[in-house]
């Protein structure tokens, strides 16, 4: 069954963008995942297809409009009312690979891209929208964010990466998603005088799932404090008896 995004945005034009090249681009000519972009313009009942309007209240900049932005998502839910509807917002749930896992394993989603100074309040109150941020940081509108989201969603989809052994050691998955991923290294052996660790290059299978669990630890420690107390939380949980010299 073909993975569904449907895109409402102002500039349709912007999809699929980066998505389609590379293993994206082939999983959607593959029909793995299918796009359909819907206009939000095209939804204005006025001959300058008016979307935005000042803000009730006062205040800089535009707000779009709620019955605009009703009409089109009724149109995108015509035939599929089940698809979730995801609304990138600064203010929203922070995005994840575990929301990433969660969207892959369902029929498609939704991606409502505002702009200007937002969308209507009545518009969130009114239909199933769920607002995802980024991270803390404002975009000029929800087009790239969408992008972003998408490519996350759709290399986790069955078909689309060649091993899926690769998706379990990257970061934020696989048993302990709290790790950062470790480093990789490949030829030359020698590069302007660094060389790539001994450990790498002994065939000692072992020994070198150690010393990638090692540098995992030391990445995370040293860059994500908070994923590490997070790490050290399910540890404890796993074995409450273990003392922090027995991880690893």
């Amino acid at each position: 069954m073909t993975w569904q995004a449907r895109v409402l945005s102002l500039f349709p034009d912007m999809f699929p963008g980066v998505l389609g090249h590379s293993l994206a681009g082939k999983a959607l000519k593959s029909g793995i995942w299918g796009l359909e972009t819907l206009d939000i313009r095209d939804f204005a009942d006025d001959k300058h297809r008016t979307v935005d309007d000042t803000p009730y209240g006062g205040g800089p900049g535009m707000v779009m409009r709620c019955d605009v932005l009703g009409r089109a998502l009724d149109k995108a839910r015509e035939d599929f009312d089940t698809l979730p509807i995801i609304y990138p917002s600064p203010r929203g749930e922070v995005f994840s690979q575990s929301l990433a896992s969660e969207l892959a394993q369902g029929p498609g989603a939704i991606f409502m891209c505002g702009r200007f100074e937002g969308v209507d309040e009545r518009i969130l109150d009114a239909r199933p929208i769920r607002e995802v941020s980024l991270g803390d940081y404002v975009l000029s509108g929800g087009e790239p964010a969408a992008l972003v989201m998408l490519d996350a969603i759709i290399r986790l989809l069955p078909g689309v990466l060649g091993a899926s052994e690769t998706l379990d050691e990257e970061s934020f998955s696989g048993v302990n998603p709290e790790l950062l991923e470790y480093p990789h290294y490949t030829r030359p052996q020698i590069w302007e005088g660094r060389e790539v660790p001994e450990i790498l290059t002994s065939g000692d299978h072992g020994k070198i799932r150690a010393w990638r669990r090692a540098r995992s630890e030391e990445k995370t420690r040293k860059r994500r404090p908070d994923l590490w107390q997070r790490f050290e939380a399910t540890q404890k949980v796993k074995s409450p008896s273990l003392g922090h010299d027995e991880k690893g």
